[in-house]
């Protein structure tokens, strides 16, 4: 089976190496994007070139895949397949349509909720306990083509988006080479999406990392944890500078009050109320580690002096 791959940093590399050791495979062109400035580009930095060089395959950089002479080199390798793993621009149906057997997209979520960009980071903000790796075909509408292969993942209560991702970052690969394999046999049968309960979520950017401390405490966690490093924190605004809020918890006993005062001091760190939520007494979220702007990280029992202050 000749497979072309498509792919982008970690999760390209992840998908790639496992390509790469199946021995039934031949991956005779592997096509990636050159180095980006995007700040969700210098997350999970690692390179899909690299890989490929140091395996003796043929590689070649582009943002799309418009150049005729790219397409060209596609259509000249001949693939059964294409893969594609964090490949971040829409491929076009003429691409789409080279390999002799389909195109195959791995993306790090449970379709058809969370199609789109930071699938892991959209469900840890809205609450979610589980979240998984999805081995669809690619149409021309971006996630919604038929599912081949799915895992689900737990979303366990204090994980963060890194805790996640590298748990599901092995199941690109490993479900990309199974659905290549499902497709080759015709032992599969294929999901037709759910249109009506699909999700497509934008890029995060900085502004969706600013804290609104009018929100539930648990609300507030949830962005805690899915901007935790490596990716941009959670911030507020204390005495008119940023302040990064980087690891926070759930109080053992509820704290109530005007949301954005800084409470009182826990063993863990310093309370900060938010806002209520209905049947839920406890308005406390715990903020156990910060950063000031241009500063090391500390615990929040040094950064903070004194109680009774307001952030936001």
């Amino acid at each position: 089976m000749r497979v072309v791959f498509l792919g982008y940093q970690a999760w390209g590399c992840a998908t790639l190496r496992a390509l790469l050791a199946e021995p039934s495979l031949t991956v005779p062109l592997v096509v990636t994007h050159p180095p980006g400035r995007r700040g969700d580009e210098r997350i999970w930095v690692e390179s899909v070139e690299r890989v490929a060089r140091r395996a003796g395959v043929p590689v070649v950089a582009c943002r799309r895949i418009v150049d005729p002479d790219v397409v060209g080199r596609i259509r000249d390798a001949r693939p059964d397949f294409l893969v594609a793993s964090n490949w971040r621009t829409i491929v076009s149906p003429d691409v789409v349509a080279i390999p002799r057997l389909g195109a195959l997209n791995v993306h790090d979520g449970l379709l058809p909720g969370y199609g789109g960009f930071a699938p892991v980071n959209w469900a840890i903000v809205n609450g979610e306990t589980r979240t998984g790796v999805t081995v669809h075909f690619m149409i021309p509408d971006v996630d919604l083509g038929d599912i081949v292969l799915q895992r689900e993942l737990p979303i366990y209560e204090d994980d963060t988006a890194a805790d996640v991702v590298r748990r599901g970052m092995p199941l690109c690969g490993e479900l990309a080479v199974r659905a290549v394999a499902a497709v080759w046999s015709g032992d599969y049968r294929p999901v037709r999406q759910d249109r009506a309960r699909s999700t497509f979520y934008h890029r995060r950017s900085e502004a969706d990392n600013e804290i609104d401390w009018g929100r539930p405490c648990r609300t507030v966690h949830n962005l805690v944890r899915a901007q935790a490093d490596p990716y941009p924190n959670a911030y507020t605004v204390h005495r008119g500078e940023r302040l990064r809020i980087k690891r926070t918890s759930l109080p053992d006993r509820p704290y109530c009050g005007t949301p954005g005062r800084v409470f009182a001091r826990v063993e863990r760190g310093v309370v900060v109320v938010c806002g209520p939520q209905p049947g839920e007494p406890n308005q406390g979220l715990v903020l156990e580690v910060v950063q000031p702007e241009g500063g090391e990280p500390l615990p929040a029992l040094r950064y903070f002096r004194r109680m009774g202050e307001r952030l936001g």
